[in-house]
């Protein structure tokens, strides 16, 4: 679980969230990250202004309700980031 004290609760749901896929948890950078067959697959963390999820493949999903964003536009090609501003916004079944 990632420290970041002001999204504590919010992280941890997502983490819980996550947590219910068939993924392994491993730690990369500091962080968790979800891998599937030795590749990365998903990850989430906070930040000053909202906290996130992010796929690394991101770039080939159905966005059906049009929330994913090029967080680095120009640096990432294919990941994908999910932001968040309150715990209400989270929703289950939309991210599984």
């Amino acid at each position: 679980m990632q420290n970041n004290t002001p999204w504590k609760s919010e992280l941890e749901l997502l983490a819980a969230i996550i947590s219910k896929q068939p993924l392994q948890k491993t730690i990369k950078w500091g962080s968790e990250v979800f891998t599937f067959n030795g590749k990365n697959v998903v990850s989430y963390g906070g930040f000053k202004n909202y906290f996130a999820i992010w796929f690394y493949n991101g770039v080939f999903m159905r966005d059906q309700y049009k929330v994913l964003i090029n967080a680095q536009e120009g640096k990432t090609k294919s990941l994908r980031q999910w932001r968040f501003t309150s715990i209400e916004e989270i929703k289950e079944k939309k991210i599984l």
